[in-house]
């Protein structure tokens, strides 16, 4: 009992400017390094947590299970060398700033904590027993340390509510990964200019380039352009930004006309963002195109038309891979008989249809799609088993990327090689994470990221193309 009384006493160990943090699993799972996120002040996490991650890190869903042992690992080298009395009252965390003030974290046996009548306390069914002893220690250290600013960080939104119910004063929720205060900011990859475009431009210079003729406009003209972006007005005018630097935007002027007349494998664009989405696809200097918007919209019709057009016919790339990550009621995927491509069959069975829509007019569809599937060397991948791998001279689709964390898309897009694209799909309004919202998916967090990259490009294709039923369903359902 005599180190549970050290456990329970901060007030030596946490200097008045600094806060104390407690945090729950689930932020160290959707952030493994969140133990790096809070700057100078002192990070709590339970024992209750640890032993959440331990029972994780061995689940048969490897990327729950991977990230929960990065996150193990992760404390484990902060606490490492450091004595049982320095880990109860906090170890300094590394930073990567030698000057600034390093934050502490430490580790909290709330197995102690028992029911006092001084300080709040929850009890509860089993399945509750969890979150009750996480939300716990923050109350405990509350009620010890009435002059620390102490918050519970946790992504469950119920837990969230019973932690302020039950009299905790500042619960938060893990927002390091929040680049946007507005989804409505998202970039989409183009801007509308009201009225002329040229009329508000003072100086234009005409250059050639690589056999491109560029407009040089002064950079103010659209201070918020970024590379690889479309400008269109209420007129003819329709430019690509083919590249920035301090002082001006490097202008390739095009014809809506010239746009939407592009084909790929058979596919014409039905409005002006499908062709532009087309464009962008089918630069060679974009190795990464992220596609957005609603169900119905087209993306994946796209992006699978293109990579057949690619392959086939161009000859770029030797491969088509198509992954998605399998939702958590598809954690016993091993079980399923046959190939991974027949065990992810139900999960991409959108490709399949995007598919027929392409060969649908063929004299046997079904010999066609087979055909093609084979001569593309289309492969079929769950993202949980991609880690670790290089793809070398591939097109690769990501479905469905609205459901990932940004660590989860980053580990993925560093796996793409040499000669190689990839293309990310995602609709922010069909996230079914409960952990994730528009503004922390991983899929705003890579827009907001690439946007200022020269090899990056970024399209929100709107307008429902599939049926008049489907746009009722979008806008008013």
């Amino acid at each position: 009992m005599e180190s549970s009384s050290v456990v329970h006493d901060l007030t030596p160990l946490v200097e008045p400017a600094k806060k104390v943090y407690v945090l729950d699993t689930n932020v160290l799972l959707h952030d493994p390094t969140a133990v790096t996120a809070f700057n100078e002040h002192h990070i709590v996490i339970p024992m209750t947590v640890l032993e959440e991650l331990d029972h994780i890190k061995d689940r048969r869903d490897k990327t729950v299970s991977r990230e929960a042992r990065i996150a193990i690992n992760m404390i484990d080298k902060i606490v490492d060398s450091a004595s049982p009395q320095a880990i109860q009252e906090g170890v300094g965390i590394p930073s990567a700033d030698t000057q600034g003030s390093r934050g502490t974290l430490a580790i909290y046996p709330d197995q102690l904590i028992n029911d006092d009548s001084d300080v709040p306390y929850l009890d509860g069914t089993q399945d509750q027993a969890n979150d009750n002893r996480i939300i716990n220690v923050a109350l405990k250290l509350q009620a010890e340390n009435e002059a620390a600013f102490v918050c519970l960080v946790t992504k469950d939104i119920n837990m969230r509510i019973k932690a302020k119910g039950s009299g905790l004063l500042h619960v938060e929720d893990y927002r390091r990964d929040r680049v946007l205060d507005d989804i409505d900011l998202l970039c989409k990859g183009y801007q509308h200019v009201e009225g002329d475009f040229w009329a508000g431009i003072e100086e234009v210079d005409t250059i050639r380039e690589d056999n491109i003729t560029l407009h040089r406009v002064p950079r103010n003209a659209v201070p918020d352009a970024y590379p690889n972006m479309f400008l269109h007005d209420d007129q003819d005018f329709l430019a690509f930004v083919h590249r920035i630097d301090a002082d001006y935007l490097y202008l390739r002027c095009d014809s809506r006309d010239n746009l939407m007349n592009r084909k790929f494998w058979g596919l014409s664009p039905r409005n002006l963002e499908q062709a532009m989405a087309m464009s962008l696809i089918g630069n060679s200097e974009v190795d990464m195109t992220v596609m957005t918007g609603p169900a119905g919209s087209g993306k994946t019709l796209i992006a699978l038309a293109y990579g057949l057009h690619a392959i086939l016919e161009e000859g770029r790339y030797s491969k088509l891979i198509v992954a998605r990550s399998t939702p958590p009621i598809a954690e016993d995927i091993g079980f399923l008989p046959g190939t991974e491509e027949e065990k992810m069959a139900p999960w991409l069975a959108a490709f399949d249809d995007n598919l027929e829509i392409l060969h649908g007019s063929d004299e046997s569809c079904t010999g066609s799609i087979d055909y093609v599937k084979e001569r593309a060397n289309i492969q079929f991948k769950s993202l949980n088993f991609m880690r670790g791998r290089s793809f070398n001279n591939a097109y690769i689709i990501i479905d469905e990327a609205q459901g990932l964390t940004q660590f989860q898309l980053k580990s993925v897009i560093s796996r793409v090689g040499e000669d190689s694209k990839i293309v990310v799909l995602g609709n922010l309004a069909q996230i079914d994470n409960k952990y994730i919202s528009p503004l922390t998916s991983g899929l705003t967090y890579l827009v907001e990221r690439s946007k200022g990259y020269d090899h990056a490009g970024i399209m929100h294709v709107n307008g429902i193309v599939r049926s008049r039923l489907a746009a009722f369903a979008e806008e008013n359902l």
